[in-house]
């Protein structure tokens, strides 16, 4: 004849059991809370305006991890929380490499659109100054060119000048000459004509045949 359970026995194991399943809903809520912050963390990252799409791929592994933390035994799931937990951190590491590299990308294609645009100033300036330099040359050229047909010009006016000079230096010496053979001319006959006039005088004086 079987002995009859005690109530005793019976109360230990209930508490046991209840203790069982108070720990396995305390560790399956802990479950939980851990899922909940890594979907909760990957959602914020998926909804970031900045952030949320880049790093797809990695987000995609990251959900993937979760769902399986979501589903692991109590001996894999230390494993499979440690692997979502990096993944999640991955993903949102990622985004955050690509949105800086894009900036970077960006800054470094304004940079160079910058010193493009230098460039073309510069280009632009030196034609500039070039067109400048050679209207200046020409300038010059123009002004060496009235400049010696002025130097030609007064020249040829020094040359004529000179040369009506001389003429008149002939002419007021062939003036002088033939004032000079004037009185000459004028002294000889004043001699000549006190000559015929004591000529005259002495041929009719009386005693003078």
């Amino acid at each position: 004849m079987k002995k009859p359970v005690s109530k005793k026995y019976l109360s230990i194991t209930a508490i046991s059991l209840l203790a069982v399943f108070a720990s396995a809903a305390v560790q399956a809520r802990k479950d939980d809370m851990d899922v909940d912050r890594l979907s909760n963390t990957l959602n914020q990252l998926a909804s970031d305006p900045s952030l949320g799409n880049y790093a797809q791929a990695d987000q995609a592994l990251a959900r993937e991890a979760i769902s399986q933390l979501s589903q692991a035994s109590s001996h894999d799931r230390p494993h499979a929380l440690y692997i979502a937990e990096r993944r999640v951190d991955q993903a949102k590491a990622e985004a955050q490499l690509q949105v800086a590299q894009r900036q970077f990308n960006q800054l470094d294609q304004e940079n160079a659109q910058l010193q493009l645009d230098r460039s073309r100033i510069d280009a632009t300036a030196a034609q500039q100054e070039l067109d400048i330099q050679r209207m200046q040359y020409q300038l010059s050229q123009q002004q060496a060119a009235r400049l010696e047909a002025q130097g030609q010009v007064a020249a040829a006016q020094a040359a004529q000048a000179q040369a009506e000079a001389d003429q008149a230096r002939k002419l007021a010496a062939a003036q002088s000459r033939l004032a000079n053979a004037a009185k000459r001319q004028a002294a000889l006959a004043t001699k000549a004509a006190q000559a015929a006039k004591a000529l005259q005088e002495s041929q009719s004086s009386p005693g003078g045949n």
